[in-house]
């Protein structure tokens, strides 16, 4: 058996296993949870895709995690549920982006191709509402699962194509990400234990898209007082090592909460 054939082998049979376990269970044919998850890698913000197997195409085609919800569940549940069953990612806290629902949004070829391989009625409007996520990804194993044929991480600012408005999805979960750091702290959940602040000035970097002055990036960071220097160095690094930092959990958590006016770069 070649590799496209135990793929699709064990696509049908989890396929058969999710159809056993929620039957009883009516999906509303109309309604769909897609999440967006992002990572950093140190170097660039990666968002979790998953591959789906094409139709009578050789080209990988990804999507964001997404699928349809239970008729018995709430949204925010069943968010949950889909990332979970699409990618083995669990304990999530995803925030709610908004809901997209262009009449059009399923309409492009290789989409409806590809629900006529998983859907009864590949025709129905869909409308999605859309969750994100900030998350460590090195303390994460995604493995896929469902009809998600592979799962990876992507480049941020590498992903020209996804499938249906997943695209549209992504940039509002991008521009969501740069107002955010306008209003409040980010890094916790995409930052090890400790750090360097030359790696939290990159974060920034990253999800501003553009250099970030490093004396007044550390300098509005003092004026925070969300890191605390740690008695901790880099080892085995070929460069002078640099001092580890942590947050301040209580000062972090303040500000999520009470936000801060126009601490913007």
């Amino acid at each position: 058996m070649n590799v496209s054939n135990l793929h699709y082998v064990i696509f049908i049979f989890f396929l058969i296993l999710d159809m056993i376990e929620q039957s009883g269970r009516n999906l509303n044919k109309g309604i769909s949870a897609d999440c967006v998850i992002f990572g950093f890698d140190f170097e660039k913000i990666q968002v979790l895709l998953i591959e789906r197997n094409p139709v009578h195409s050789q080209k990988p085609e990804y999507a964001l995690p997404g699928d349809l919800i239970y008729d018995d569940e709430n949204l925010d549940h069943a968010a949950g549920r889909v990332l979970k069953e699409l990618t083995g990612l669990t304990d999530i806290f995803l925030e709610q982006l908004g809901a997209f629902g262009d009449p059009n949004r399923l309409d492009k070829d290789a989409d409806q191709k590809w629900l006529k391989t998983v859907r009864s009625n590949p025709d129905v409007r869909v409308i999605t509402v859309a969750y994100f996520a900030l998350v460590n990804l090195r303390s994460f194993n995604p493995r896929p699962s469902h009809f998600a044929r592979n799962v990876v991480w992507k480049p941020l600012n590498e992903i020209r194509e996804l499938a249906f408005d997943h695209l549209e999805i992504l940039n509002s979960a991008k521009k969501r990400l740069k107002t955010n750091l306008d209003l409040r702290p980010i890094g916790f959940n995409l930052l090890p234990e400790k750090f360097t602040l030359t790696q939290l000035h990159k974060l920034y970097e990253a999800i501003q898209g553009k250099e970030i002055d490093k004396r007044n990036f550390r300098r509005k960071m003092a004026k925070l007082k969300i890191v605390e220097r740690l008695n901790d160095k880099q080892r085995g690094v070929p460069h002078k090592p640099s001092n580890y930092y942590c947050f301040n959990l209580e000062n972090y958590n303040k500000l999520v909460e009470e936000g801060f006016n126009n601490f913007g770069f």
